[in-house]
């Protein structure tokens, strides 16, 4: 298979999280660490290079294709560089691997950007929805606030803003509602309620809302978060000294006596074949579903 994008040498699966490296232990060790090693690329270069993150994930995906937390990467850097129907394949390919909707938001989008804001709308109805967290169910209400206006739904997208219950919801994220919503009304010529809208925003706010900030080479984009650890759980190894061991010896990485004997790469076919399969399923029953509304 393809080498793939070329990883600098200091960079090693150590820096994926307990979870991260734990998902990669159905992969032979070696190429459990060349997966893991092409998923940190792609955390490192996702908001400062997103078409090399990308070609990274690709490459994971290669390898490692059968494994959940690969696909959803690959689906996200997709998703990065506008490749919306790969991006939209692959988080359902990951939905049907581990059964989470978590990125339902993003699918969203994704349907939005292939022009099909009803498709980003109906995926806003499913009974999915009540698995989301309260921070993803506002970015979903801000794709479907959008989807409305590609509708020329002008009043309903400003309805759908107004029913996000705000409690809770971190400062940035509050922000970005605000944001959307006096884009809306600019986009109407209601210049002045636009700019009443914000206010009470900083610039600062503003900026870090729109993602107008800094990069940082430390800071992971906020979606591939799960993939590195976190001060506290990095204290924890360090006062343990280090992992649990467990049946493998100690090794994150090391194959149990579960371990099919086969080579990743066959086994990655057939099972990647079968989800990829049922995302495909997926997507025919979607096409069929919004040519009947067409028709």
């Amino acid at each position: 298979m393809p080498a793939g994008p070329e990883i600098p040498e200091d960079v090693t699966i150590g820096e994926l999280d307990r979870e991260a490296r734990a998902n990669l232990r159905s992969l032979s060790k070696q190429n459990a660490e060349t997966v893991g090693r092409h998923l940190v690329m792609v955390a490192r270069l996702f908001d400062v290079d997103p078409e090399l993150a990308y070609q990274h994930a690709v490459a994971a995906v290669a390898r490692g294709g059968r494994v959940d937390i690969v696909r959803e990467t690959a689906g996200l850097a997709a998703y990065r560089t506008e490749r919306y129907a790969e991006a939209l394949r692959e988080l359902r390919t990951v939905r049907r691997l581990n059964g989470s909707s978590e990125h339902l938001p993003v699918m969203a989008d994704c349907e939005r950007g292939l022009g099909r804001p009803e498709r980003a709308i109906a995926l806003a109805q499913t009974p999915e929805v009540e698995t989301l967290d309260v921070e993803a169910r506002v970015e979903l209400s801000i794709v479907v606030a959008g989807a409305r206006m590609d509708l020329g739904e002008t009043e309903a997208a400003l309805v759908t803003l107004d029913d996000i219950d705000l409690t809770g919801v971190p400062r940035l994220q509050q922000v970005r509602v605000l944001q959307a919503r006096a884009d809306i009304l600019e986009s109407v010529g209601r210049d002045e309620e636009a700019a009443a809208v914000l206010a009470g925003v900083t610039p600062a706010e503003l900026a870090a809302a729109i993602g107008e900030v800094e990069i940082d080479e430390d800071v992971i984009v906020v979606d591939l978060d799960d993939l590195v650890p976190d001060e506290d759980e990095e204290d924890d190894e360090d006062a343990n000294g280090a992992e649990e061991p467990d049946a493998t010896g100690g090794d994150p990485l090391a194959e149990s006596a579960d371990t099919p004997t086969a080579e990743d790469g066959d086994l990655d076919d057939a099972a990647s074949a079968d989800a990829d399969a049922d995302a495909d399923a997926d997507a025919d029953a979607d096409t069929a579903a919004t040519e009947e509304e067409r028709a």
